[in-house]
């Protein structure tokens, strides 16, 4: 199950408060300004800025 579009339109990257969007694997939430990847588990978007990863 993927991520519904409406969560997605309502979710903000918790460090800069700006837009994110889904990565193409589709397994996390990328945020362009910070250059930051929040990872989805178990359909579930981890929106912890210690938790994310940075964008390669």
């Amino acid at each position: 199950m993927a991520i519904n579009q409406e969560l997605l339109d309502i979710l903000a990257c918790p460090r800069c408060k700006g837009e994110i969007h889904l990565n193409e694997a589709e397994d996390g939430l990328v945020c362009e300004a910070c250059r930051l990847v929040y990872e989805i588990r178990d359909d579930i978007p981890i929106m912890l800025i210690e938790e994310a990863k940075p964008l390669t």
